[in-house]
């Protein structure tokens, strides 16, 4: 398994835009071939940061997912709601131990 961490951060005032158009993205990771999970999170001392992390089988699942159609709908909404690009880290999964 992969898991992918994304970083970023937001223009002030655009975060529940934001918010919205990335729960609805990865609502629609669910379905997806590699799909394993996926959290959205805010830091306490920073509102308008989030990072997301995705858990994959594969890379190749992940990347097949961003030429879904769904995907690139919520990236058009997405556009110019981020102050700055995004950081984004890829780790390989040694553990994964949920409730």
């Amino acid at each position: 398994m992969m898991t992918v961490i994304t970083h970023v951060t937001l223009t002030p005032g655009r975060e529940p835009e934001w918010d919205a158009a990335m729960r609805d993205r990865l609502e629609t990771a669910r379905d997806k071939e590699g799909w394993v999970g996926n959290q959205l999170v805010i830091p306490l001392d920073a509102p308008n940061e989030r990072t997301v992390i995705g858990t994959w089988t594969t890379r190749a699942a992940w990347e097949a997912w961003h030429s879904d159609e769904a995907f690139l709908e919520t990236r058009e909404r997405m556009e110019g709601l981020q102050d700055g690009p995004s950081d984004m880290n890829w780790y390989e999964v040694v553990s994964d131990e949920r409730a």
